[in-house]
């Protein structure tokens, strides 16, 4: 080339010959398979009455499987349980993914100043407009099913702006909320002019779709082994088709954060600085394990008041001390529920560790997950014990 015409970069992204055509097939496949007009009719045809009465998901995946309550709830009360989960599971992906459509412009914004970098922002452009698909399946869905059965949101909330907290249920305050918006929000401004801030952005994105990549495999497999899958209700197609795109922009995460990386410049200590707060946060969100939506990492005291108008609905109808008892076994005592989730943690936690390796500017702290790992059962219960006391003084009948 030119030496008046050569690229202000270390090296081209064109030059990487190999992560050029990972890129470019993992494009052309996504965009090939992209389940949009196929999630756009299924939430539009979604009727609550038409599959009431069936499982949604694989019966382990239902609000607070492998408790005391799972164990005395009747045959009707877990097919509610099974809905609820997936109503949980996909409200908080949808806060997810409201800040990944956000992160993925800023990000390619970064990227697209450099030469060659086009495909993936095509890739992001292709990803985003999934995501807003994605999005308003899932709302359909968990806003009727929510309106049917209570009259009222549990688990489902209006549209938010990217920066608010993106795990909905978190050990938080104001403070912790309006300082976690300003990280957010001068994150969004770097990664849109700095091409290592911006590339790292898929680092973090990998990690926390990592787990969610686990267990939404699973969730699709109740309609994948449906005996009658054209009659499988509507929530666990809509599972299953998400999964098929998130399988995409999963494979995306991981050539932007680890192989493109490699056509750009060496970072900078500040850049690096930044990067880790990127994978501590992660670490931050998903250092609680959760019994009633096993999977998704939520501190558990946060869902206190929804359990109990859960457990207080008709649908239960447990009297007012009835459903503290119940919480009580739940969240203050060992049970199947606990193990499991706690299990889930482990593995997403050495799943993270797995993720991060390779890659040269990850701190000590982060490349163990010393936050994620900073948890127990007894911490646990320890915790809940003394909430669940609070809970029951604030809400003495």
């Amino acid at each position: 080339m030119n030496k008046n015409l050569e690229q202000n970069i270390r090296t081209s992204l064109s030059d990487d010959k190999l992560t050029t055509r990972k890129i470019e097939l993992n494009f052309i496949r996504n965009k090939k398979q992209d389940n949009t007009e196929e999630l756009d009719n299924l939430a539009h045809n979604f009727n609550y009455e038409s599959c009431k009465g069936e499982f949604w998901n694989p019966e382990e995946y239902s609000l607070l499987y492998g408790t005391p309550l799972w164990d005395q709830s009747s045959p009707q009360q877990r097919i509610l349980l099974n809905q609820l989960y997936w109503v949980a599971y996909y409200s908080q992906i949808i806060s997810a993914e409201i800040a990944t459509i956000f992160l993925n412009q800023t990000s390619a914004a970064g990227l697209y100043s450099l030469e060659d970098f086009r495909r993936v922002c095509d890739t992001l452009d292709l990803e985003s407009a999934q995501e807003r698909s994605h999005i308003d399946a899932f709302k359909k869905v968990s806003e009727a099913t929510e309106d049917y059965l209570f009259g009222h949101r549990l688990f489902t909330y209006p549209m938010r702006n990217y920066a608010v907290e993106t795990m909905i249920y978190q050990n938080t305050s104001r403070a912790k909320q309006f300082w976690k918006q300003i990280q957010l929000r001068a994150f969004s401004l770097l990664s849109s002019s700095n091409a290592f801030i911006a590339s790292q952005y898929f680092t973090v994105r990998g990690l926390r779709t990592l787990n969610g990549k686990i267990v939404q495999h699973q969730l699709s497999q109740y309609y994948t082994k449906h005996p009658d899958q054209e009659n499988a209700p509507i929530p666990s197609k809509i599972s299953y088709h998400h999964f098929l795109d998130e399988s995409y922009h999963f494979n995306s995460s991981m050539i932007i954060g680890h192989e493109v990386v490699n056509s750009l410049k060496p970072p900078t200590a500040f850049e690096k600085y930044i990067a880790n707060l990127g994978i501590e946060g992660t670490q931050k969100d998903h250092r609680n394990f959760n019994i009633c939506v096993n999977g998704i990492f939520w501190y558990e005291p946060a869902l206190f008041p929804v359990i109990y108008r859960v457990l207080r609905s008709p649908y239960f109808a447990l009297e007012h001390q009835e459903a503290l008892e119940m919480m009580e076994k739940c969240f203050t005592k060992e049970n199947n529920g606990i193990h499991s989730a706690y299990k889930t943690h482990e593995i997403a936690t050495q799943s993270y560790q797995q993720y991060v390796e390779g890659l040269a500017y990850v701190t000590k702290k982060n490349r163990e997950m010393v936050h994620m790992k900073n948890v127990s059962i007894e911490s646990y219960l320890k915790e809940n014990k003394k909430k669940i006391n609070q809970f029951r003084a604030r809400n003495a009948a």
